[in-house]
């Protein structure tokens, strides 16, 4: 699982050492989400098969000269292992690995990276070892609705203990759980599944292509699952300095107290239909402006709003809706949210 990989890496006409100098342009512009920016672009140069540039990339993020310091420095040093590994430098990237495994990150993807890297090279007792830490460290076995950014330790951690031929545990339990795959994990991740594709026993074939089917659906899902549904949130500065800079906009956002208003009554829309997970993300017009320039378009067009939006809440930026108890409202304005947005009359 190799995150923020390029929506259009298995499209033949990406040229990705271009796209790569364009992230790495726009990461210069807009330090503050150079991070974001870099990773995208050294996922690109990985792409092109350039990976010492990729390798860079990483070295760049993690340098004690950088503008700011990385959010995820294990994260970092889990994709320069993965990416070390692919152009010979394994030992560099077992050393790399075995720091990230000391450093027990409390964050899934870290420990997803090397423990795939190290299965994919066929180290499995390895790749075992290091899921079932991650699992131990993050998930204990009583927990009945793990997070989903851990499902893919548990997947994981399965398919190797079925490679091992290793017997059901807890943990392999809450996988088969939480899968939403039309056909079971055992089925999934069956070692002899590999031997029917050279069979010529129609059945067998037909077999295989419905489990390939359900692989992907799975795939299919886990891509287009919706990140926490969140509506984007101007505060009165930034969105003083966003209509100056692009008065195309004033359509989308006539006032501040207006675009309060519309917040509050399209969560709670939202709600009263049913919608779970619902948050709000704070925009910035430096973050949006690099946003746009990595899709690139306009800031000006309305339309990337709430993709600015939904690319925040991937990011983890998203807070919660609405705050717990009497917690303060949203909107900054530092009163309790049931005495200000939150209020029993419809603000709207």
């Amino acid at each position: 699982m190799r995150p923020e990989k390029p929506a259009a890496a298995d499209h033949v006409d990406v040229d990705h050492i271009a796209e790569a100098a364009r992230l790495e342009r726009t990461a210069d512009l807009y330090p503050e989400d150079a991070e974001q920016l870099l990773l995208q672009a050294a996922a690109h140069l990985e792409l092109a098969g350039a990976r010492d540039r990729a390798t860079t990339l990483y070295d760049s993020l993690l340098s004690p000269s950088a503008p700011h310091p990385p959010s995820s420095p294990l994260l970092i040093r889990a994709l320069k292992a993965s990416n070390l590994w692919e152009y010979g430098h394994e030992a560099e990237a077992r050393a790399i690995i075995d720091g990230v495994r000391a450093a027990s990150p409390r964050e899934p993807a870290p420990w997803v990276i090397v423990a795939e890297s190290l299965e994919s090279h066929d180290e499995l007792e390895q790749a075992h070892a290091t899921f079932t830490e991650a699992v131990t460290l993050l998930l204990p076995v009583t927990t009945t609705e793990p997070p989903y950014a851990t499902h893919p330790l548990l997947f994981g951690r399965h398919r190797v203990r079925r490679l091992l031929g290793a017997e059901h545990d807890d943990w392999d339990a809450m996988a088969d759980r939480v899968s939403t795959a039309s056909i079971s994990l055992d089925e999934l991740h069956d070692p002899k599944r590999v031997w029917s594709l050279g069979s010529e026993n129609p059945a067998e074939l037909r077999a295989e292509i419905a489990r390939i089917q359900a692989e992907l659906g799975s795939y299919r899902e886990a891509l287009s699952r919706p990140f926490p549904v969140a509506v984007l949130h101007w505060p009165s500065t930034e969105l003083t300095e966003l209509l100056t800079a692009y008065p195309s906009l004033t359509s989308e956002y006539p006032s501040h107290e207006a675009h309060l208003s519309t917040i509050e009554s399209s969560l709670r829309e939202l709600s009263s239909s049913g919608t779970p997970n619902l948050g709000i993300v704070t925009g910035t017009v430096p973050s949006y402006e690099a946003f746009a320039a990595s899709e690139a378009s306009s800031p000006e067009d309305s339309t990337l709003l709430p993709q600015y939006a939904t690319t925040l809440a991937a990011r983890g930026r998203a807070v919660s809706w609405p705050p717990e108890g009497d917690g303060v409202c949203w909107c900054g304005s530092g009163q309790t949210y049931s005495s200000c947005h939150g209020a029993t009359a419809d603000p709207a």
